[in-house]
């Protein structure tokens, strides 16, 4: 029996397949050059992968069709202390014998004896690319090699082999190692691949080596030049990697060709920011703008995720509409997109009301904006258990020293000490080459900036990056159009922040006030609260009321909302000298005295 895609086929071709079942290999043969050059022959005719397992006795006992994402592998059963027992021989009708993401994963989660890419031309065999599992202390690792040709593997010892990593096996407690070895790639500057291994540490990815290179601009077909992909190929084998994450956004076409050239899963720095948002957003608004912006970036890069779409795959980039998603076509991901701009809608009504009520209450509004990981939430729970007036809506929001900690908008009232209430949201941090499709999935929340009164700009002093990480925000807020709206800056971790650092951002934005706190050592915290209440909008105004003895209910409604100065009590009723906003002042207007 022959799986897979053999639609098309001819009948004749098949029958030539299945007299593979016919033959079989010497007892430690890895593989034959009749079997390989036939394999070949058919595949490049066909232009599609031909996949058979064979066991130890030399049998062949499947043969599977299809390409490098539909291409099936039989159920094989995985044992605890020894490999499975079995073999995977494939082709690469493109002439490239290195083995892919897709192999190495099937290898190691199999604990296959061996698995064996034959590179194939319509001329001829280019090579082979053998892998094994290798034991290194305590976990499951891989050793790749690469053949020019068929004949050199004929006298490799492929039982001795397989006998001393089961030995190793037996041996050792053996733990699976499913973690992501990456390995960072740029071309812009080495900065940048500092932030990027700070993304990668906040998806728990491990990295363990950065590659660059200096150039104007990425090269269409590759990213980086041609030999500098293959230096990349000879560095991930070195550090083991099985992540390549590019510091730039990659097309599906530049994708799929480093894939080829390096055998390993490549991601570029769109992938990994929208996977941290998809395993960070709690709120269904958040998840589903997760997913927007997912669906609208890979709807045109499906090609460059090829090697990458097989029943073993996972890991980073598989987060959110995962693979099921990428399968489809492109009609089906448009009626996706379709669907969740209209629940986006709806919840953009919802918000839009909650807003309108805020806005009619008279209450100041204030938005927490700044790149991501400055400090931001640590500052909104600092003053909301401060200043918050019911103890109901203290709880915190998630602040973890690592980028992206909070995804969903938060808004809660702050009453301070004048009894003048404000509003503050709390909003998702923004980075240098954010999304151009997150930032548009997420405007609705980001709207809460657009409708603020006074923007509260945090920065991490200390860091050494704080300018440019200022500018990526104004360039954030310039796209939302609130480039002109009245900001104060938060120069936040001041404690750790040299004289030279502070200077440096006050010469810098010397026409915008700045504060200097630290939001974990509560430092300079009322200072703050003062100059907020100065650059405030001044929507109060001072009114004198007498209320009668009946209206008792009006005296308390006051004590809630206004700042009372005065109050005395008469013999007409209470006499109350108070600060109000426009709403307040509409109620108690039949009260008002001069």
């Amino acid at each position: 029996m022959i799986y897979g895609n053999i639609e098309g086929i001819k009948d004749f071709t098949l029958q030539q397949l299945e007299t593979l079942y016919e033959k079989k290999l010497n007892k430690g043969q890895l593989i034959s050059e009749e079997i390989a050059v036939f394999l070949s022959d058919i595949s490049t005719k066909l232009n599609k992968e031909i996949n058979l397992c064979i066991d130890r006795n030399g049998n062949i006992t499947e043969i599977s069709i299809g390409d490098s994402s539909t291409v099936s592998l039989p159920f094989i059963p995985v044992y605890e202390k020894k490999l499975s027992g079995k073999r995977i021989v494939h082709t690469h009708p493109n002439g490239n014998p290195k083995l892919s993401s897709v192999d190495i994963s099937a290898l190691l989660k199999l604990k296959l004896d061996a698995v064996l890419a034959i590179g194939c031309t319509e001329e001829n065999i280019t090579g082979a690319g053998l892998a094994l599992c290798h034991i290194e202390g305590e976990l499951i690792h891989y050793e790749e090699h690469l053949y020019s040709s068929i004949k050199e593997l004929e006298d490799f010892p492929f039982l001795e082999t397989i006998q001393k990593i089961e030995m190793e096996l037996r041996r050792k407690n053996i733990v699976e190692d499913d973690k992501e070895y990456a390995i960072l790639v740029g071309i812009d500057s080495k900065t940048s691949l500092q932030e990027l291994e700070e993304l990668a540490h906040a998806c728990h990815i491990e990295v363990v080596g950065q590659f660059f290179q200096n150039r104007s601009k990425a090269d269409k077909v590759l990213f980086l030049g041609p030999g500098k992909a293959k230096e990349l190929s000879l560095f991930r084998q070195i550090k083991r990697a099985n992540l390549i994450i590019a510091d730039e956004e990659l097309s599906g076409l530049q994708v799929k060709n480093l894939e080829e050239i390096t055998g390993c899963k490549v991601i570029d720095r769109t992938t990994l920011i929208l996977e941290i948002f998809a395993r960070r957003a709690r709120s269904r608004e958040a998840k589903i703008q997760v997913e927007l912006a997912q669906l609208k970036y890979r709807s045109n890069r499906l090609i460059g995720y090829g090697v990458t779409m097989s029943r073993l795959g996972g890991g980073v980039g598989s987060k959110g509409p995962g693979e099921k998603k990428l399968e489809i076509d492109r009609r089906r991901i448009r009626e996706n997109i379709s669907f969740l701009k209209k629940e986006l809608e709806h919840i953009k009504k919802t918000r839009s009301i909650q807003r309108e009520k805020r806005e009619h209450s008279g209450i100041p509004k204030l938005s927490l904006v700044g790149y991501t990981n400055v400090g931001k939430s640590t500052l909104r729970n600092l003053l909301a258990a401060e200043y918050t007036p019911n103890s109901h809506s203290k709880e915190d929001v998630f602040a973890e020293n690592m980028l992206f900690a909070t995804l969903d908008t938060t808004t809660r009232t702050i009453l301070l000490e004048d009894n003048t209430l404000i509003s503050l949201t709390d909003t998702v941090g923004f980075i240098r080459k954010l999304p151009h499709d997150l930032i548009e999935a997420f405007k609705s929340t980001l709207e809460e900036v657009i409708f603020s009164d006074l923007i509260l700009h945090v920065v991490d002093a200390s860091s050494e990056e704080a300018l440019s990480q200022m500018e990526a925000v104004y360039q954030v807020l310039s796209e939302l159009n609130c480039q002109n709206k009245k900001n104060l800056l938060v120069l936040n971790k001041c404690d750790m922040a040299t004289p030279e650092q502070i200077r440096t951002i006050r010469e810098q934005y010397s026409d915008i006030t700045a504060i200097e706190i630290s939001a974990k050592e509560h430092k300079n915290i009322e200072l703050l609260l003062e100059e907020i209440k100065k650059e405030l909008p001044q929507n109060t105004k001072t009114c004198n009321y007498l209320i009668p003895y009946c209206d008792s209910a009006i005296v308390a409604y006051l004590h809630k909302t206004a700042k009372i100065q005065e109050e005395k009590y008469e013999a007409e009723g209470t006499l109350i000298k108070a600060v109000v906003n426009m709403e307040t002042e509409n109620r108690c207007k039949k009260y008002e005295i001069e």
